[in-house]
């Protein structure tokens, strides 16, 4: 099936493009938002406007709820069809490809699950390889406000995309303005972990709910490399990743890591981010 060798998003409510990309068309089929950003201008890397994913923001009112100190899930898929987005959840599996991938638990079983796996395209030999994605916030409510320095980091998750269901930790954000919040989801796949070392970014409108905090965001730093000497370690808010575009990249790699294989910035302690809910972000 065509859709078998596609990549991934994030799907959810309150996300840009989830009709897809044709005016006034609900297209359950979609998969406009998977597409991976590479070697592209800043113009159209940023959320997504590679092939028009900005221009389609999601409903009057629709949100995708971020619960302070709490957690939420998102579905990553290669496609609208295989979430409970689309066809009242009747494609849905543990991948977000439409399949359990029973397979895969009887590979790793034998400890031979160490190659590239192709369907779905997940950039990764097994779960523990996979690169790690993240959630960010800025408190803009319009998407031509947004800024890498006032997008910030909030919630890391190891060893994704892998599972369909992927569930991030919120730290103590303050409430959205009125009109919401715009949140992004990425992903930067490893070089050295099958495939073109792409990286991904998607749009949301967000809104944060419950027992919000007060404190407010610092002005996000782009990440650093600091496998080698946790001094370099950039602490408090940090920006996405932006790697291997044409222009705008916020990172610089060269040589290799510990391991021996070609330094690439993930979403991992090697550039500093920790697992889960970012708690350094908050101004004192």
């Amino acid at each position: 099936a065509p859709l078998a060798q596609a990549h991934f998003a994030a799907w959810a409510p309150g996300m840009y493009c989830l009709n897809g990309t044709q005016k006034g068309f609900d297209d359950q089929n979609n998969n406009a938002p998977v597409s991976p950003l590479y070697n592209l201008s800043k113009k159209d890397w940023w959320f997504h406007h590679v092939n028009g994913c900005d221009e389609f923001p999601p409903d009057e009112g629709d949100f995708l709820e971020i619960p302070a100190n709490g957690e939420f899930t998102v579905e990553l898929a290669v496609n609208r069809a295989f979430t409970t987005l689309s066809y009242g959840g009747s494609n849905v599996a543990r991948f977000g490809d439409g399949d359990d991938h029973e397979e895969f638990d009887v590979l790793e079983r034998e400890g031979q699950l160490t190659t590239c796996i192709t369907e779905p395209n997940i950039h990764t030999q097994n779960e523990t390889m996979a690169a790690g994605s993240v959630f960010a916030i800025s408190y803009q409510s319009n998407l031509e406000d947004v800024t890498e320095d006032n997008l910030v980091v909030f919630s890391v998750l190891p060893h994704t995309p892998w599972y369909r269901l992927a569930t991030y930790e919120v730290p103590n954000l303050p409430a959205c303005p009125d009109d919401g919040c715009i949140c992004a989801w990425g992903w930067v796949s490893s070089l050295h972990n099958c495939g073109e070392p792409n990286f991904y970014m998607q749009g949301f409108k967000c809104k944060v709910v419950g027992n919000t905090g007060s404190a407010l965001l610092k002005k996000a730093k782009p990440a650093q490399w600091c496998e080698d000497d946790s001094t370099k370690c950039v602490s408090g808010a940090k920006q996405m990743i932006f790697f291997n575009a044409a222009e705008g990249n916020n990172v610089n790699v060269t040589g290799y890591d510990l391991s021996g294989a070609p330094k690439s910035p993930t979403y991992n302690s090697k550039m500093g981010f920790s697992s889960g809910r970012q708690t350094d972000i908050f101004r004192k």
